[in-house]
């Protein structure tokens, strides 16, 4: 009789080769939408999944300038059947369509790898819900640019959470101890997708990521053990402009992000 570990080994190895199979589908046709694609040296990289209602105001508030340095927005539409990569290419961003949903961990790797290989030197990501102010990018990008960080993460506990769940910010508060216990960091907000990173230390970063969802902490945490100079810096976090949460309900939300906190350090320890 073959073994349960075997057969869950089996269906992880199926998974994985399914999710490659549509990554490449979309690298393919991304080439012919994009031949000879050259990005200015800050890319504002969103991964959306089903955000037709928030995505245009997001995309229109992301400014073409920054400290003097050229901005492209990239946008990873990580499946979904509603407008959101119509409206992302009107609005004139780089689109990359998966034909499936495959996770927002696997949109952010396929999003990163895409800004560092196209010749990006800044990666900001935004989240696709209008929780993030894109005026808050050169807030975000001016310690990389001073040479004091080479990732930053924006916090909302220090500058102002507009949002009402209780229970999400005490969420916040736990799991940036939890983090900080783990990895003996100084940081306060530990689960925000606000952030600013070089692309040398994507490329150092991004083969170690393995998480199909609940990403930040895997990435943070990669990171710190990585040697990176992290830095936080305020940030305004606003109520949804449209659409609904992806990450489910606050239970579930909070046992699977502890569990990615805590694999995480296991693995980078």
């Amino acid at each position: 009789m073959v073994s349960l570990s075997a057969t869950s080994i089996r269906a992880r190895s199926r998974l994985r080769d399914l999710q490659r199979v549509a990554i490449d589908v979309g690298r393919r046709d991304f080439a012919k939408r994009y031949p000879a694609l050259k990005l200015t040296p800050i890319a504002v990289l969103i991964c959306a999944f089903e955000e037709e209602e928030s995505i245009g105001d997001v995309l229109k508030s992301v400014p073409e300038e920054v400290l003097g340095l050229e901005v492209t927005p990239v946008v990873v539409v990580d499946g979904g059947g509603d407008g959101t990569a119509r409206i992302a290419t009107e609005l004139g961003a780089i689109t990359f369509v998966f034909p499936v949903n495959l996770g927002h961990g696997v949109a952010l790797r396929v999003g990163y790898d895409l800004c560092s290989a196209n010749g990006a030197q800044y990666v900001v990501t935004l989240d696709a819900d209008g929780q993030n102010d894109p005026g808050e990018i050169a807030s975000m990008l001016q310690p990389l640019l001073d040479d004091t960080a080479d990732f930053v993460v924006a916090s909302r506990r220090l500058g102002t959470d507009k949002t009402g769940d209780r229970f999400r910010k005490l969420g916040v508060v736990f799991f940036a101890w939890l983090f900080n216990i783990l990895n003996g960091a100084q940081l306060s907000d530990t689960s925000n997708g606000y952030r600013a990173l070089r692309s040398s230390t994507l490329t150092d970063v991004t083969p170690r990521l393995e998480q199909d969802q609940y990403q930040t902490a895997e990435l943070l945490t990669v990171a710190i053990h990585r040697g990176w100079r992290v830095v936080q810096r305020p940030t305004v976090w606003h109520e949804r402009t449209g659409g609904h949460s992806k990450k489910g309900h606050n239970l579930l939300y909070g046992f699977r992000y502890a569990r990615v906190v805590i694999s995480t350090w296991w693995r980078e320890r």
